[in-house]
């Protein structure tokens, strides 16, 4: 069953990387009392994410914070290793690494990228979390990039 807006988020575990290595993320610690953009790739180094889905959390982090954003995370089916070197210098965006996937079938969104050597992988979207609870959520259709894009979330805001 998909997630959707009025539900909390499931607790699952996410990892993310810090100087001296692979740490888990507290579920509480990041999401309690704090209102959260979170955004979801395929994968990371993947063409789109790199050019335009993670940049744009990076160039509009500003304007998001100004609409009462406290933090940005962005969550893949990929190991912390891989998520720290992606965004080492996408500061204020903090990776998730869902490494096993179970966010992404925990929210009910999954996508088969077998056919392109991927394997299973979270899809496309974005959602703004308040205190652990879903207030907006935009799913995007498969291969398309709009809805789940920082510009897009600005202007739910």
């Amino acid at each position: 069953m998909t997630i959707k807006e009025g539900d909390t988020l499931p607790r699952t575990s996410f990892t993310t990387m810090t100087d001296e290595g692979p740490r888990p993320v507290d579920h509480d610690e990041f999401f309690k009392g704090r209102k959260v953009a979170l955004f979801s790739v395929p994968g990371a180094f993947t063409p789109t994410c790199s050019a335009r889905h993670l940049p744009s959390y990076v160039e509009k982090a500003d304007e998001l914070k100004a609409k009462g954003i406290d933090a940005i995370g962005v969550t893949a089916v990929n190991d912390a290793f891989v998520m720290g070197k992606w965004t080492e210098d996408a500061s204020p965006v903090t990776p998730l690494a869902d490494g096993n996937g179970e966010f992404a079938e925990a929210v009910g969104l999954t996508m088969d990228g077998t056919g392109f050597g991927m394997g299973k992988r979270g899809q496309r979207f974005s959602m703004v979390v308040n205190d652990g609870v879903v207030e907006k959520l935009n799913v995007e259709a498969p291969g398309d990039y709009r809805v789940s894009s920082a510009e897009h979330m600005l202007s739910q805001l």
